[in-house]
């Protein structure tokens, strides 16, 4: 961690899970950062962050709008969680206004907008990072080391599986904020944008060509059983369902986890039983996963050629219990088989296997946790860059997202021509 004695200013615009997520690294490092300003539509998650950080009142904005005119800058940074579909003005006028910006993945759900984005990033010469959280894991880290030193030789290719999880995949992509391409974006762009992304890290060369498949098969109409009602609550046949949702927030409530998922639903960030219930009775998280309200895909591959000669493929499916992502690399010398932590190593000439386990919550300090660790390790290298006025911490910058986020685009564009697409003729 750098040594500057700076302290950065951070705003928070979109006070939601993820920013709030984000806002907390200030907890553990008020040395380091304070949180001195918020922009948030929902007068709830607003006031919270406004009492947890002591935020004054005269840097506490309904729209992000307001923040931008200030005459003074009311940060040195900001954090920009908003949804998917609101990324693009914030992130251009907050650029040229001069605030050095993390901005939470999907950089946009457009080509066109990511574009944007990025040149009045650089035009305005701001520290830019994207949420790619998984390149800032101790695991990626270490990972990335071994394929760089040689070990397993030259990379042929890779596999890799992203295990959504049933639960998941019911809550965020069937009730939940990405259940529609128009409103948000397709589930490539919103699940697994991070995942392309690391895959072109961890290869280390560009993609040449693209080929994709998938579709919604499940949580459709036509899969709903007899007797199903519209919300879980007054369901027949929810004791049956592996998707109720009742059993699912209720269950989690009575566990006493009042976090995600469960203040999503309620919108509160201190949910009881009964604002549970109501959000289950009124809200679009009670409803019945059949109902046809959702359109993105619930299990997608994607076929990779890159430029240096090495394959991979990627799978991504709602259909398992969930856990970490499960890679295999295969090189020339030896092969790697990890799952977010553990790192084997098995070597072709000697027969053995080495063990690394890389402990990927050791160094979290008890907050920022998801994502193996990735979301602590993204905030402290964009608080050191800030703080040093250097980017090199940075990981996930502009032109790095940029590309994998075109692949993205590219893989979407392959699926639904069912065609191959090339980034690199």
């Amino acid at each position: 961690m750098s040594d500057s004695p700076s302290k950065v200013r951070l705003a928070i615009i979109g006070a939601g899970s993820r920013g709030t997520g984000y806002a907390s690294f200030a907890e553990a490092h008020p040395d380091r950062v304070a949180v001195t300003a918020v922009a948030e539509p929902n007068p709830r998650r607003r006031e919270a962050l406004v009492e947890r950080f002591g935020i004054p009142a005269e840097n506490v904005f309904t729209h992000w709008e307001d923040l931008a005119a200030c005459e003074d800058k009311v940060a040195d940074a900001v954090v920009v969680a908003t949804q998917d579909r609101q990324h693009r003005a914030p992130a251009i006028a907050l650029a040229q206004g001069g605030y050095h910006m993390l901005l939470e993945k999907p950089m946009a759900p457009t080509e066109e907008d990511c574009r944007a984005i990025v040149a009045a990033v650089k035009e305005a010469g701001i520290l830019f990072a994207v949420a790619h959280v998984m390149r800032y894991t101790r695991y990626t880290t270490a990972l990335k080391q071994l394929i760089d030193s040689g070990r397993i030789g030259d990379v042929i290719t890779v596999q890799h599986l992203e295990p959504v999880g049933f639960w998941h995949q019911a809550h965020s992509f069937v009730r939940g904020n990405w259940h529609s391409a128009e409103q948000s974006t397709f589930m490539l762009m919103a699940k697994s944008c991070h995942d392309l992304d690391w895959l072109r890290y961890i290869v280390g060369s560009r993609f040449r060509a693209v080929s994709s498949f998938g579709r919604l098969s499940h949580f459709t109409p036509g899969n709903r059983p007899a007797g199903a009602a519209e919300r879980c609550l007054d369901c027949a046949v929810e004791a049956d369902c592996a998707y109720s949702a009742s059993r699912f927030y209720l269950g989690h409530l009575q566990k006493g986890n009042t976090g995600w998922p469960v203040d999503v639903i309620t919108g509160d960030p201190n949910p009881t039983e009964e604002s549970v219930r109501e959000a289950l009775r009124t809200g679009p998280y009670g409803r019945c996963v059949y109902s046809g309200d959702n359109d993105v895909v619930d299990h997608q591959v994607v076929s990779m050629d890159f430029e240096n000669g090495a394959t991979a493929s990627f799978t991504m499916t709602a259909f398992n219990e969930a856990g970490p992502r499960r890679t295999g690399i295969f090189g020339t010398r030896g092969e790697i088989r990890a799952d977010g932590v553990k790192l084997e190593i098995f070597d072709f000439l000697t027969g053995k296997t080495e063990t690394i386990d890389t402990d990927a919550q050791a160094d979290v300090e008890g907050v920022l946790q998801g994502h193996g660790g990735g979301d602590y390790g993204l905030m402290r290298a964009f608080i050191d860059a800030v703080a040093a006025g250097d980017g090199s911490p940075i990981l996930s910058g502009p032109d790095a997202t940029l590309e994998s986020h075109l692949a993205v685009f590219a893989a979407e564009s392959a699926r639904d021509s069912d065609q191959v697409a090339r980034l690199i003729p």
